[in-house]
């Protein structure tokens, strides 16, 4: 692996982690709430439509749970922008844990609530957000 692919695929991270914040985001509200719902429901396996997003705290949770995946995801390609070439050990490995510690809370929370099939979901996310970062870079 070479610096230069490390420092590509983190920004491929990056979209995969930011891309379900505003997915979130959009659940917070009446007429966008449908693809937050829809999401939660694939997750949730099967798709049923037992999901529902009515409650003002599932709102809510919504609107922190996109904040906080946009915000990562932008922080990450900020890391791989502005940080990257100073520090790209200490970037690859931060992600990483970053990354791996989402796999392992989440799956754990999931299989908690009763929702085993969003652990199994995190497998193919885990393996496209982390893709090359799993080795140090060689050159």
């Amino acid at each position: 692996m070479s610096h230069r692919l490390h420092k590509s695929w983190l920004k491929v991270t990056a979209l995969v982690v930011g891309s379900f914040g505003p997915v979130f985001f959009l659940g917070t509200m009446a007429r966008t709430r449908e693809p937050a719902r829809l999401t939660l429901d694939i997750l949730s396996w099967p798709v049923d439509g037992a999901t529902k997003y009515d409650s003002p705290d599932t709102q809510f949770l919504s609107a922190l749970t996109g904040g906080f995946l946009l915000g990562w995801g932008v922080m990450i390609w900020c890391l791989s922008t502005w940080v990257y070439d100073k520090a790209p050990e200490a970037v690859r490995r931060a992600v990483l844990v970053g990354v791996l510690s989402w796999f392992f809370l989440d799956g754990a929370g999931s299989i908690a609530s009763g929702n085993a099939s969003n652990a199994v979901f995190n497998v193919p996310v885990l393996l496209l957000a982390v893709g090359p970062l799993w080795r140090p870079a060689t050159s």
